[in-house]
């Protein structure tokens, strides 16, 4: 799927960005001078093999890591200036995570799963959330699981949960780890086509993966190669 992103405006902009874990005698350098600009709209791919990096730029782009060099932009936010607290607020309205196992809490039903980022931030009317939530399941396609316990839905159908839990609080960027890691070849697919169409509601897509056989959703990859991206980025 071929896209070229329209707006002149970064949605995410990396500049010099280094990230070392362990002491100053032995540091371990997961990322290495990262520069990299992401456009409002683009389905973005990260690839590279595994201890590349990947974990570590998605981490560092959801707030959940803070470089120790550099600068990170997001939605105008610098948020390697954020504490914990700031980090916290903004990374609940401002972006989406699907993880690759699904992580949903088992006490609450699919439809409560999907209400939680809505009651924690305060985003939308108490009396507003669960028709929402409701309007999340139907986009995809799984409003009569509403009620159910996550365990009693197959893998495609929870990560379709995990997917609505992203976007219940509306956040402009969507990040997503090897969502298709778990799925079957037919359920993968229709997963993708729903992170396609997000595009032309203006949300940016970063997702994880080591499954070339989808690129063709994305309008662009990115790759990392030992802490270090790639110079040429490949558009699809």
């Amino acid at each position: 799927m071929n896209r070229t992103a329209c707006h002149t405006h970064p949605l995410i902009m990396l500049r010099d960005v280094s990230k070392k874990y362990g002491g100053p005698l032995d540091p371990v350098v997961a990322l290495r001078d990262i520069n990299l600009d992401i456009d409002t709209g683009e389905f973005v791919a990260v690839i590279g093999k595994s201890g590349s990096g990947k974990s570590t730029l998605i981490n560092l782009l959801t707030g959940i890591d803070s470089p120790t060099s550099g600068s990170i932009v997001v939605a105008d936010k610098a948020i390697h200036t954020l504490n914990q607290e700031e980090l916290a607020r903004w990374r609940g309205r401002s972006v989406g995570i699907v993880f690759q196992f699904f992580q949903l809490l088992p006490t609450l039903t699919v439809v409560e799963n999907i209400m939680l980022p809505m009651d924690f931030c305060n985003s939308f009317p108490p009396g507003e959330r669960r028709e929402r939530a409701m309007q999340l399941l139907a986009d995809l396609g799984i409003s009569d699981q509403a009620n159910k316990p996550p365990a009693a839905l197959s893998g495609g159908q929870q990560q379709r949960v995990a997917i609505a839990r992203a976007l219940a609080n509306d956040p402009p960027l969507i990040v997503a780890d090897e969502p298709t890691g778990n799925l079957d070849s037919h359920t993968a697919e229709e997963v993708m086509r729903f992170f396609a169409g997000l595009m032309k509601q203006d949300k940016t897509v970063v997702m994880v993966t080591h499954e070339r056989d989808l690129q063709r959703y994305f309008a662009r990859s990115v790759t990392l190669s030992d802490g270090v991206l790639v110079p040429v980025d490949t558009r699809l």
